[in-house]
Protein backbone atom coordinates (compact mmCIF):
# COMPACT_ATOMS: atom_id res chain seq x y z
CA UNK A 1 0.00 0.00 0.00
CA UNK A 2 1.43 3.31 -0.85
CA UNK A 3 2.65 5.09 1.88
CA UNK A 4 0.11 7.80 3.60
CA UNK A 5 -2.68 5.76 2.23
CA UNK A 6 -3.21 3.27 5.67
CA UNK A 7 -6.43 2.00 6.26
CA UNK A 8 -9.38 3.70 8.16
CA UNK A 9 -12.40 2.65 9.39
CA UNK A 10 -15.71 4.40 8.43
CA UNK A 11 -18.34 2.49 10.20
CA UNK A 12 -16.82 -1.14 10.99
CA UNK A 13 -15.00 -1.17 7.65
CA UNK A 14 -11.70 -0.77 6.57
CA UNK A 15 -11.07 1.38 3.51
CA UNK A 16 -8.48 4.26 1.94
CA UNK A 17 -8.65 7.81 2.90
CA UNK A 18 -10.34 9.51 0.26
CA UNK A 19 -7.22 11.50 -0.12
CA UNK A 20 -5.38 8.56 -1.06
CA UNK A 21 -8.69 7.25 -3.82
CA UNK A 22 -6.92 6.53 -7.19
CA UNK A 23 -10.44 8.05 -9.08
CA UNK A 24 -10.68 11.27 -7.18
CA UNK A 25 -6.44 11.47 -7.74
CA UNK A 26 -7.27 11.36 -11.49
CA UNK A 27 -10.10 13.65 -11.80
CA UNK A 28 -7.99 16.05 -9.59
CA UNK A 29 -5.27 15.79 -12.44
CA UNK A 30 -7.84 15.95 -15.22
CA UNK A 31 -9.25 19.07 -13.89
CA UNK A 32 -6.09 20.91 -13.55
CA UNK A 33 -4.55 19.92 -16.95
CA UNK A 34 -8.16 20.67 -18.49
CA UNK A 35 -7.52 24.52 -16.77
CA UNK A 36 -5.17 24.59 -18.98
CA UNK A 37 -6.81 23.68 -21.99
CA UNK A 38 -10.21 25.06 -21.36
CA UNK A 39 -9.71 28.30 -21.95
CA UNK A 40 -8.09 28.02 -25.62
CA UNK A 41 -11.04 25.46 -26.41
CA UNK A 42 -13.48 28.01 -25.47
CA UNK A 43 -11.81 31.23 -27.11
CA UNK A 44 -12.99 28.57 -30.47
CA UNK A 45 -16.56 28.21 -29.64
CA UNK A 46 -16.03 24.76 -28.78
CA UNK A 47 -16.55 22.55 -25.81
CA UNK A 48 -14.29 19.75 -24.54
CA UNK A 49 -16.60 16.90 -25.90
CA UNK A 50 -16.86 18.85 -29.44
CA UNK A 51 -13.24 19.34 -29.34
CA UNK A 52 -12.24 15.57 -28.41
CA UNK A 53 -14.60 14.44 -31.56
CA UNK A 54 -13.02 16.88 -33.87
CA UNK A 55 -9.81 15.64 -32.92
CA UNK A 56 -10.54 12.35 -32.95
CA UNK A 57 -11.47 12.24 -36.51
CA UNK A 58 -8.38 14.81 -37.56
CA UNK A 59 -5.83 12.26 -35.58
CA UNK A 60 -7.56 9.47 -38.09
CA UNK A 61 -7.10 11.29 -41.06
CA UNK A 62 -9.97 8.88 -42.43
CA UNK A 63 -13.51 8.60 -41.70
CA UNK A 64 -14.93 7.07 -38.36
CA UNK A 65 -17.78 5.10 -37.58
CA UNK A 66 -20.19 6.62 -34.88
CA UNK A 67 -18.81 3.88 -32.99
CA UNK A 68 -15.46 4.29 -33.37
CA UNK A 69 -15.17 8.03 -32.60
CA UNK A 70 -17.59 7.12 -29.47
CA UNK A 71 -15.00 4.64 -28.27
CA UNK A 72 -12.10 7.04 -28.80
CA UNK A 73 -13.89 10.50 -26.91
CA UNK A 74 -15.46 8.55 -24.51
CA UNK A 75 -18.73 9.73 -25.19
CA UNK A 76 -21.92 8.05 -24.57
CA UNK A 77 -23.93 7.45 -27.46
CA UNK A 78 -26.71 10.26 -26.46
CA UNK A 79 -24.27 12.60 -25.61
CA UNK A 80 -22.21 12.17 -28.76
CA UNK A 81 -25.54 12.14 -31.14
CA UNK A 82 -25.36 15.62 -30.01
CA UNK A 83 -22.30 16.98 -30.07
CA UNK A 84 -22.19 15.53 -33.80
CA UNK A 85 -25.66 17.17 -34.45
CA UNK A 86 -24.15 20.66 -33.82
CA UNK A 87 -20.79 20.26 -35.24
CA UNK A 88 -22.72 18.96 -38.20
CA UNK A 89 -24.84 22.40 -38.51
CA UNK A 90 -22.05 24.25 -38.12
CA UNK A 91 -20.38 23.01 -40.97
CA UNK A 92 -17.38 21.57 -39.18
CA UNK A 93 -18.20 17.52 -39.66
CA UNK A 94 -20.34 15.43 -42.35
CA UNK A 95 -21.54 11.91 -42.04
CA UNK A 96 -22.09 9.96 -44.46
CA UNK A 97 -22.99 6.08 -44.97
CA UNK A 98 -20.53 3.81 -44.59
CA UNK A 99 -19.24 2.62 -48.04
CA UNK A 100 -19.08 -0.88 -46.58
CA UNK A 101 -22.22 -1.00 -44.54
CA UNK A 102 -25.01 0.95 -45.78
CA UNK A 103 -26.36 0.72 -42.00
CA UNK A 104 -23.66 2.58 -40.25
CA UNK A 105 -22.80 5.99 -40.28
CA UNK A 106 -19.11 7.01 -41.22
CA UNK A 107 -18.11 10.83 -39.86
CA UNK A 108 -15.60 13.14 -40.89
CA UNK A 109 -14.16 16.41 -41.11
CA UNK A 110 -15.36 19.27 -43.59
CA UNK A 111 -12.65 21.43 -45.00
CA UNK A 112 -14.30 24.08 -42.39
CA UNK A 113 -13.66 21.46 -39.38
CA UNK A 114 -10.02 20.50 -40.39
CA UNK A 115 -9.07 24.29 -40.88
CA UNK A 116 -10.19 25.22 -37.29
CA UNK A 117 -8.34 22.55 -35.81
CA UNK A 118 -5.39 23.72 -37.82
CA UNK A 119 -6.02 26.79 -36.20
CA UNK A 120 -6.66 25.85 -32.95
CA UNK A 121 -3.46 22.92 -32.61
CA UNK A 122 -0.77 25.64 -31.91
CA UNK A 123 -2.37 26.91 -29.30
CA UNK A 124 -3.30 23.01 -28.09
CA UNK A 125 0.45 22.59 -28.68
CA UNK A 126 1.57 25.26 -26.91
CA UNK A 127 -0.69 24.31 -24.07
CA UNK A 128 1.44 20.64 -24.22
CA UNK A 129 4.18 22.25 -24.15
CA UNK A 130 3.75 24.46 -20.89
CA UNK A 131 2.70 21.09 -18.97
CA UNK A 132 6.01 19.37 -20.53
CA UNK A 133 7.68 22.37 -19.05
CA UNK A 134 6.44 22.28 -15.50
CA UNK A 135 5.76 19.24 -14.82
CA UNK A 136 9.10 17.61 -16.93
CA UNK A 137 9.69 15.83 -19.93
CA UNK A 138 10.19 12.60 -18.69
CA UNK A 139 7.87 12.82 -16.29
CA UNK A 140 5.23 13.41 -18.34
CA UNK A 141 6.51 10.75 -20.81
CA UNK A 142 6.48 8.37 -17.82
CA UNK A 143 3.07 9.23 -16.52
CA UNK A 144 1.55 8.96 -20.04
CA UNK A 145 2.85 5.19 -20.05
CA UNK A 146 2.00 4.24 -16.53
CA UNK A 147 -1.85 5.30 -17.46
CA UNK A 148 -2.02 3.86 -20.68
CA UNK A 149 -0.96 0.61 -18.71
CA UNK A 150 -3.69 1.28 -16.30
CA UNK A 151 -6.20 1.94 -19.05
CA UNK A 152 -5.57 -1.76 -19.99
CA UNK A 153 -6.72 -3.58 -16.82
CA UNK A 154 -8.92 -5.95 -17.16
CA UNK A 155 -12.17 -6.47 -15.31
CA UNK A 156 -11.98 -8.51 -11.93
CA UNK A 157 -13.67 -11.99 -12.52
CA UNK A 158 -16.58 -11.70 -10.16
CA UNK A 159 -17.36 -7.71 -11.70
CA UNK A 160 -17.43 -9.72 -15.70
CA UNK A 161 -20.13 -12.41 -14.30
CA UNK A 162 -22.33 -9.42 -12.68
CA UNK A 163 -21.81 -7.58 -16.09
CA UNK A 164 -23.34 -10.17 -17.97
CA UNK A 165 -26.07 -11.32 -15.16
CA UNK A 166 -24.26 -14.46 -14.85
Amino acid sequence: MAPGSELVEFDGVAMRPFTASLPMALLQAREATMRIFRPLINAHGLTEQQWRVLRALASAGEPLSVGAVADQTFLLAPSLSRIVANLESRRLIERTTARDDQRRNDLELTIEGAALVKHVAPESEAAYNYIESEFGTNRLRNLLVELDALAELALPEHQKNSRTGQ
